[in-house]
């Protein structure tokens, strides 16, 4: 969670014992619904990152996290701890409905409804497990697997297997594992995959199958052993690395596999998009808007003087968007804020 880095960071500057903040993160998501302050959670713990020395107040850092969790900064350092963190863990059903929303395919709502039945842990869950759907059955069948970060080594290993097998459904596939992982992180919490043929672009009048022969390729060789959802642009599913090594002490966990198909065209704004952070993504689309264009996940687009979109410029590269906007490129390793 984006807020566990706020507490991770101040970690880093602090002698003091790591709080955790993903409880407050969920709490803020899935019990207040309160996105906004879920979201200054995450710009805080891109400030508190860049800090070259150690916090000594919430004064310190306050021009950079806003005056509330500035306070919250000052009350861990005298106390060791929040009031509101430790009413939350004391408040059943915020602890629980945050548990549950941690079983893929269970939202904040599913949460509160399973709540209200009774439901609160692994345990119920599994009693219901007739009730559940087909989302939410895997979620609970792989629950501790999911659980698990995925560390870079095991990334590294899913991304070789990949490419290497896309190259075999066809050589002209492209494909790009984003998220935290191209941004260069230690461990991740998945497998994000963008996918690109040059067959398929945004003109395309009829998907062509270049997703289904993919999933189904990589389900023929054991990668992919469960399914979630299937489109013709989207696929979300369930994968696991086989142990081809002959090491018998050596298993690999199952972990979630989302795959995008994205036309040609598009694919680059695409892989800016889903390898992030948010937050460079926003500041980004900020610049962009200054620079007299509009950028989002499809495209770029020069604004006219009537204030409306023209019509999307060619991109081939990211570095295409970062010229166009007049940004010194940032490789995706210098993302992360």
């Amino acid at each position: 969670m984006p807020v566990l880095r706020l507490w991770s960071s101040l970690q880093a500057h602090l002698p003091i014992t790591l709080l955790k903040g993903r409880e407050l993160a969920n709490y803020e998501k899935n019990v207040n619904r309160a996105i906004h302050k879920y979201n200054a959670y995450r710009k805080a713990a891109s400030v508190i990152a860049k800090y070259p020395q150690k916090i000594k107040s919430g004064t310190e850092a306050k021009d950079g996290v806003g005056a509330k969790i500035a306070e919250k900064i000052d009350e861990y350092l005298t106390t060791g701890k929040l009031r509101k963190l430790e009413k939350i863990r004391s408040d059943d059903t915020s602890s629980s409905i945050n548990f549950l929303t941690r079983v893929t395919g269970i939202g904040p709502a599913a949460a509160r409804k399973f709540y209200d039945e009774g439901v609160k842990t692994i345990e119920d869950l599994k009693k219901i497990e007739h009730k559940l759907n087909h989302h939410q059955q895997i979620g609970l069948k792989y629950f501790e697997e999911f659980e698990k970060r995925i560390p870079r080594s095991e990334m590294e290993e899913m991304e070789a297997l990949i490419l290497q097998e896309l190259k075999q459904v066809h050589p002209d596939y492209i494909g790009t594992i984003c998220g935290s992982y191209r941004r260069g992180a230690a461990s991740s919490g998945d497998i994000d995959i963008l996918l690109t043929h040059p067959d398929f672009n945004s003109q395309s009048k009829k998907q062509p199958r270049l997703l289904h022969a993919v999933v189904e390729h990589l389900e023929s060789i054991g990668f992919i052993t469960d399914t979630l959802s299937k489109g013709d642009t989207k696929f979300m599913g369930v994968c696991q690395l086989q142990n081809n090594t002959g090491n018998k002490n050596k298993n690999y966990d199952h972990r979630r596999i989302d795959i995008r198909l994205i036309p040609k065209d598009q694919y680059y704004c695409g892989v800016l998009y889903f390898t992030g952070s948010d937050i460079f993504n926003k500041n980004m689309r900020t610049l962009a808007l200054e620079k007299g264009f509009t950028l989002n996940e499809y495209t770029i687009r020069p604004v006219g003087t009537t204030g409306m979109a023209g019509e999307p410029l060619q991109v081939d590269s990211e570095k295409d968007i970062f010229d166009y906007i007049q940004m010194k490129y940032r490789e995706p390793k210098h993302r992360s804020e």
